[in-house]
């Protein structure tokens, strides 16, 4: 059994990226405790769970002690935030340890938030609440479990120091997670503005051999089929296309699209003030830090060919020698995503309502979008439909009759209910459920926590017993915010 100060990591990202990291070492952790540790994650990894519980491991998960292989960074990126360009951004609070090859040849970061200020800190103390790293581990299994491409948790440690905040002094933690990598769009923002020598986010002159070395790394990790910047530019913009459109069919809200929050891989990353819809209304948004609904659901497609934009500006030095044939060409290509996203959310939606015809979807959306149904029991009681009750779909509208003539259309249509059941969930991260787990973990219950995380697990099988799962909060519940947690 292999100690975990000697397994093995490696570190690609700090040999061939030279200027994109500042090498940096955990803060101290007073009194380091396990609180969760994702066996099955931690297998895939090719780590045995048990070297994970011991004091080494522990150390490990929190970076106060790492293997002679692992080279702890903090990464360096700019980003659009909100709209607004910054350009030096970085992991103020957060290492990259190495990067793990599973047994079966993949790649995978180990990346660690919480783990004290680095120099990219801006002003922050680099620690975590334990309830916001809670929440990602969660959130981002239950992403998992739904099919959708995302980082994933495989550790929370409290750290046994406590980290003041609004409400005021809460327990501290680290969250250890994993990522195919943590290349961003703003890690290419950052390259550019420095292979430019500027911070304008464009490389139509200059230098361009840091954002080069980028693309050529990034290329052979994420998007091998890629022989061109051009051609690397298209694959991220399928990849973010795809998943955009998974986010908008399980009613996912991220509620933070910044430009350094976008993978070039197309996962899903940095799990702070999301959320998921009750109702079916695309203006719902529930960050506090949101003030303008920027971010809100039906806002996510044009956010992402937004960012996408930022993200082909600062390729442009690549794509060809003039300015404005450089421009051309990522306009081009930038253009593809409508078209690509469409395919996407058209093909995820038709499987949820178990037929084969495009017609229906507009007719669809007129309806609940104007009777705003619970997003999640709506999709999944239309298989209840398909099966010759339509009670339970249309008692979620304010006016049942109002779906009728599009369900005696779709019935036509010979709708599959069993292949719907396979792809509408029964259980999703509901709102008032996470916080009430939250909430309780914080005050030293985990029991709701682990609850949540066994019915999250298995979100397609209906279950006896886990009704309050599959339901959203009362009529009189206050309105719900989320919140960063930085």
């Amino acid at each position: 059994m292999t100690a975990a100060t000697e397994i093995a990591f490696e570190n690609t990202f700090v040999r061939d990226l030279e200027g994109l990291f500042v090498p940096w070492q955990a803060a101290p952790t007073p009194d380091a405790r396990l609180v969760l540790l994702n066996e099955s994650l931690a297998r895939e990894l090719g780590l045995d769970p048990a070297q994970l519980r011991t004091p080494e491991g522990v150390a490990l998960l929190t970076g106060t002690t790492v293997p002679d292989s692992a080279t702890t960074v903090a990464q360096a990126y700019a980003g659009h935030q909100f709209g607004n360009y910054s350009p030096r951004l970085g992991d103020g609070r957060a290492l990259l340890v190495g990067e793990l090859v599973t047994p079966d040849g993949t790649r995978r970061d180990l990346h660690l938030k919480g783990s004290g200020r680095t120099p990219f800190a801006r002003g922050g103390d680099g620690k975590a609440p334990l309830g916001p790293m809670l929440r990602e581990y969660v959130i981002s299994e239950a992403m998992h479990a739904l099919g959708v491409p995302s980082t994933r948790s495989l550790a929370v440690v409290a750290t046994g120091e406590p980290v003041l905040r609004d409400r005021g002094p809460e327990p501290g933690a680290v969250l250890a997670r994993t990522a195919a990598s943590h290349l961003r769009v703003g890690t290419f923002q950052f390259a550019a503005a420095s292979s430019a020598g500027g911070s304008r986010g464009d490389t139509a002159t200059g230098e361009v051999d840091l954002l080069r070395r980028l693309t050529e790394y990034a290329i052979a990790r994420h998007h091998p089929q890629a022989s061109t910047p051009l051609e690397f530019y298209r694959a991220v913009i399928a990849a973010q296309a795809e998943l955009i459109a998974r986010w908008m069919q399980i009613g996912f809200v991220h509620g933070v699209m910044n430009t350094d929050n976008m993978t070039i891989s197309g996962e899903t990353i940095d799990y702070g003030p999301c959320a998921f819809l009750d109702a079916h209304d695309p203006s719902t948004w529930y960050s506090s830090i949101d003030s303008g609904g920027r971010y809100a659901y039906g806002n996510q497609p044009g956010i992402a060919q937004w960012n996408l934009a930022r993200f082909g500006e600062s390729l442009l030095g690549l794509f060809a020698d003039s300015q404005e044939e450089a421009v051309r060409l990522a306009t081009e290509e930038l253009a593809g995503f409508a078209d690509a996203y469409r395919a996407a959310h058209d093909r995820g939606y038709l499987a949820k309502i178990g037929v084969g015809t495009p017609e229906l979807l507009a007719d669809l959306f007129a309806v609940i979008e104007d009777q705003k149904p619970d997003h999640t029991l709506f999709f999944r009681r239309l298989s209840e439909a398909a099966r010759g009750d339509a009670g339970p779909v249309r008692d979620l509208l304010s006016d049942s009759a109002a779906l009728d003539p599009w369900l005696e259309s779709w019935r036509a249509a010979g709708p599959d209910a069993d292949a719907m059941d396979r792809v509408n969930p029964v259980y999703v991260p509901r709102n008032h459920l996470v916080e009430e787990a939250l909430d309780a973990a914080v005050e030293g219950d985990l029991e709701p926590v682990q609850w949540l995380l066994q019915v999250l697990a298995d979100p397609f099988t209906e279950r006896e017993g886990y009704e309050r799962y599959a339901l959203p909060a009362g009529p009189d519940a206050p309105p719900f915010r989320t919140f960063c947690g930085t």
